[in-house]
């Protein structure tokens, strides 16, 4: 097994470091710190508080040789884990650990004392996020950090509610978050967007405008639907994230600036990098650390107390009093399966709200349907409009899919996957 040489300083900015894009890496965080390494198969890494070791963690909690972690030596098999004897021992996934080596796999949550131990692989597929029981300490740590954050879901999980949870707790929660969902805007102005432009850099532009990039200068800037960046706004944010500085559009003068990058996506990026359509340099830089938001299906204890919760906000609103929810309703609630996630069970409660009527909240008020049978639900009627919105904008074009997606307001890129996923075909003049 491959050996890595003594670690004596690495700084705080180390996760982007000069090992090659895509390279399984191994980082380690805690609180005002974060120190990465290559870990390469079959390499072997000792991490402690000693300069001697491989991996230097410079906290209280950590023992001087604390670990020892082995990567696999071929794909499908897990990492080797040992504690070297430590004072404050080993967690995984929330579990003291056993005497003795243990397996354990990218995605599960290690604790070293304080620090988290996080392993980014391409061995292997699954996720790079921890188990439930330790996410709000994961969560919490990962907002002090500088590392850029790669949050996945599906559609209305609550990506851009996490993005604003973690800048609040980080050290910049006193400068600009800014937000930009890059599949609302055509590729004609997303780079403009982005990175501004000056005066006369193209038609239109009468005055010069700063971009976003410029604009969270100092804070936090999210990319939403980040998977829907086009090629050219691809390579010039990687540009930008390798030399702190942004070029408007039509400028030859480049800036410094100073952002953190949370991203967020519910498509597969890894899938995207083997079609040839996302760069894996830029996946490189954007997942520093993942974070996944699992569906409401799969977190059906937290439904009602989430349902209540928005209820009160509705109610707190639109000052009407606030209802009980029988237990009719709340049985309703969490045998729902939920496919638009807390965006529909939001909608629900308010609809529900105001068809009470000032009484308690019955499972009939939630209109889900009894449980199992096809219901109509606030995500597919949803997606019926935006169905009929894209044949509508389609026919008007005369089929044109780059003058379609300008009058929706998404890429071109956005209106092709919409059509996809509707199982509609892809026009040359018109729609038929």
């Amino acid at each position: 097994m491959g050996r890595m040489p003594p670690l004596d300083e690495e700084p705080t900015s180390a996760l982007l470091s000069a090992q090659s894009e895509g390279e399984p890496r191994i980082v380690v965080v805690w609180e005002g710190d974060t120190v990465t390494r290559p870990f390469p198969p079959g390499a072997s890494l000792v991490i402690g508080r000693s300069k001697e070791c491989d991996v230097v963690v410079r906290h209280v909690t950590v023992s001087r040789r604390h670990a020892r972690i082995t990567a696999p030596t071929s794909a499908g098999s897990p990492m080797v884990l040992e504690d070297l004897g430590s004072a404050t021992g080993i967690r995984v996934d929330g579990e003291a650990m056993a005497s003795g080596p243990c397996n354990v796999w990218p995605g599960q949550t290690i604790e070293i004392g304080d620090a988290i131990v996080l392993v980014h692989s391409t061995a292997t597929s699954r996720p790079t996020t921890p188990s439930p029981v330790a996410l709000d300490r994961y969560v919490s740590l990962m907002s002090k950090s500088d590392l850029p954050i790669l949050i996945q879901g599906e559609t209305g999980v609550g990506k851009e509610v996490m993005a604003e949870r973690i800048h609040r707790s980080s050290p910049r929660k006193d400068r600009p978050f800014v937000a930009l969902n890059c599949a609302s805007l055509p590729e004609s102005l997303l780079e403009s967007e982005l990175f501004g432009h000056e005066r006369g850099a193209f038609t239109g532009a009468a005055t010069a405008k700063q971009g976003l990039v410029e604009t969270a200068s100092g804070g936090t800037l999210l990319l939403d639907e980040v998977g829907e960046l086009p090629p050219g706004a691809q390579a010039t944010l990687l540009r930008v994230l390798e030399t702190k500085e942004v070029r408007r559009v039509g400028s030859v003068k480049p800036f410094s600036v100073d952002i953190r990058i949370l991203s967020a996506t519910n498509q597969d990026l890894e899938a995207r990098v083997r079609e040839g359509t996302f760069r894996r340099d830029l996946l490189y830089r954007l997942n520093g650390a993942t974070i996944r938001i699992p569906p409401l299906r799969e977190r059906r204890d937290e439904i009602v107390p989430l349902a209540k919760r928005l209820l009160m906000a509705a109610a707190e609103k639109t000052k009407t009093p606030l209802p009980s929810l029988t237990a009719q309703a709340q049985n309703a609630l969490v045998s729902h399966v939920w496919p638009g996630n807390v965006r529909e069970l939001r909608h629900v409660m308010e609809r529900a709200l105001v068809l009470a009527d000032g009484k308690s909240i019955d499972a009939e008020h939630l209109l889900l349907g009894n449980a199992g049978e096809p219901q109509p639900t606030l995500a597919a009627e949803l997606d019926s409009l935006e169905r009929a919105k894209i044949v509508q904008a389609l026919a008007s074009v005369d089929g044109n899919q780059t003058k379609a997606a300008a009058l929706l307001g998404m890429s071109r890129r956005a209106l092709i996957n919409r059509l996809e996923s509707f199982g509609l075909p892809r026009p040359r003049k018109n729609i038929g």
